[in-house]
């Protein structure tokens, strides 16, 4: 098997590691197995009985299709919990807090937990940076290339950084592959716009943000909360690295327990929700009539619905110059808008307002989003969406509106978020399934790197404190806005960062190789994700599936 060479130093400095060979039980075995099926049976279910409760049948065809792309879905959250996870456990296994076998579990548990909890924000903050032309028509042959195309990328490429052991990001693997389909399809399409309009780039560039800023926060807040902790908390044994198999003492191992805690907790709320996305875009292709509108909504809500909607009109309307289209012409106004990213103009207000009312007269007439028809679902939705992104496109430069304009269409946007943008209870469960129990598969590669092979000198518990709890709160802030950002690049960073306030120094082969990977998977899952979309576009075409 491949694996990272060991840099060469002194005997001393590197004590007798932490046990890592437990035999699994096979009472554990089944029980996992008995799991991971119940899931899918339970996924299975779900789906059938959403979609006969709203007269929507499946073909056996099309259930087995989703069938097996809800198989891949889950399998990168699968992988995303070995992958990832074993960030979270290496420092509790290193310092002897917790028994390898035990820290696995704990930490799939809790992960489970953050998934189930989470809001749904961060799934979305991804799946907008696909193209328009493709959410849109998420059913349509090239819409199913797209979802599995970026879904094998990333797949492919973590389990490839997975084999040599090295702590790749999921969500830079599966932000790459968005942006990789987003490019080819554009490309493909070879419009006059160029290959650039098929990612929202400004979306594109928060999210990317997010990603490229997380190695340098995880190393110079570790290595400066390493250095406060040194001034304020004088506990010599903090800073010692373990003795043996000896456990730290109880108020450390409690500590090291509760950040192990919180970075599975918060990976969890952060990374399931990508799987959540993926699942979504696979499931309102597949069953639009079930999944394309949230039917829980109450019909107590469509009141709001129109209010807010015909106070928004108004606004669009004073802004229109007097221009009047019909709905026809301003989805394709709208569309266009989108993909030039430009929603200033008088046109575009002119279609918002006609299109705005055109929709709210559509719902109304149903009386709630769940009494919308099976052949007006899809319409629906898809004007829907049209409007909350053009209208979040309009608004970005607030000048110009008033407060109460700004606090009316914000509410607008509210409502067409939820009756778009939601996430069933069961998509949950089963993302959350998935990513807890591949925390125990396959986490022994990663955590030997991030425990043996960053800094020189076993892991102290000091720097294994600081850098879980810099990676927890930086994640749980991310939550709070909607970003993606990658717990391996802030753990890994945060380790090195704390092996540099401890003196002890960094390992140059391991810290070159885990730059190299954060700056080949970007481009590399890019690639990966965009011929796979070529291959599987023009095998539709050539053989007409």
């Amino acid at each position: 098997m491949a694996t990272l060479a060991l840099d060469q130093a002194p005997a001393a400095t590197l004590p007798r590691g932490p046990r890592l060979d437990y035999q699994t039980h096979p009472m554990a075995k089944l029980l996992f197995a008995a799991i991971v099926l119940g899931g899918f049976a339970f996924a299975g279910w779900s789906v059938l009985t959403d979609t006969r409760g709203v007269g929507e049948e499946l073909a056996l065809g099309v259930f087995a299709f989703l069938g097996l792309a809800l198989l891949i879905a889950l399998g990168f959250e699968f992988v995303n919990g070995f992958h990832d996870t074993a960030n979270a456990v290496a420092t509790v296994i290193y310092t002897n807090s917790m028994p390898a076998h035990f820290a696995v579990v704990w930490s799939g548990f809790f992960n489970f937990l953050g998934v189930m909890v989470s809001s749904g924000a961060v799934a979305y903050s991804i799946i907008t940076l696909l193209p328009v032309d493709l959410l849109l028509n998420v059913g349509s042959a090239s819409g199913f290339a797209m979802i599995f195309a970026l879904l094998l990328a990333a797949v492919l490429w973590n389990l490839g950084t997975w084999y040599v052991g090295l702590p790749n990001s999921s969500s830079h693997t599966l932000i790459g592959s968005v942006l990789g389909v987003g490019l080819a399809n554009q490309l493909i399409q070879a419009g006059s716009r160029g290959g650039t309009a098929g990612v929202d780039w400004s979306q594109a560039q928060k999210v990317l943000t997010g990603l490229w800023m997380a190695p340098l926060i995880g190393f110079f807040a570790a290595l400066l909360l390493l250095f406060v902790m040194r001034m304020l908390v004088r506990k010599p044994e903090l800073y010692c690295a373990p003795e043996g198999d000896k456990a730290p003492p109880k108020g450390i191992r409690a500590l090291l327990i509760f950040t192990c805690t919180a970075v599975s907790f918060s990976h969890g709320s952060n990374d399931g929700q990508k799987g959540m996305g993926l699942i979504m875009l696979i499931l309102i292709g597949c069953a639009p009539t079930a999944y394309a509108l949230n039917r829980t909504l109450p019909a107590s809500a469509t009141p709001a619905f129109v209010q807010t909607a015909n106070i928004a009109a108004t606004t669009f309307d004073a802004r229109s110059g007097g221009i009047d289209l019909p709905a026809d012409q301003a989805r394709g106004v709208l569309t266009n808008a989108l993909q030039q990213r430009k929603a200033e103009t008088p046109q575009v207000f002119a279609a918002l307002e006609s299109l705005s009312r055109d929709l709210t007269a559509r719902v109304a007439s149903y009386g709630s989003l769940s009494k919308v028809p099976a052949e007006a679902t899809s319409n629906v939705r898809n004007d829907m969406y049209l409007v909350l992104d053009s209208t979040k496109l309009a608004t970005k430069k607030p000048e110009g509106y008033s407060a109460g304009e700004l606090k009316a269409l914000k509410e607008y946007q509210s409502n067409l978020e939820a009756g778009t943008r939601f996430i069933p209870v069961w998509v949950k469960i089963v993302v959350a399934l998935a990513l807890g129990l591949g925390t125990m598969i396959g986490w022994k590669r990663i955590v030997v790197t991030v425990g043996e092979k960053i800094g020189k000198q076993h892991m102290t518990y000091g720097m294994g404190a600081s850098a879980e709890l810099v990676a927890a709160a930086t994640i749980l802030a991310a939550d709070r806005f909607g970003l993606p950002v990658s717990t391996t690049h802030i753990l890994s960073s945060g380790v090195a960062g704390a092996s540099v306030a401890s003196g002890s120094g960094l390992q140059a082969r391991t810290v070159r190789n885990l730059a190299l990977a954060w700056l080949l998977t970007l481009p590399a899952a890019m690639l990966l994700s965009g011929g796979l979309y070529w291959v599987m576009l023009n095998a539709v075409r050539v053989f007409g599936l």
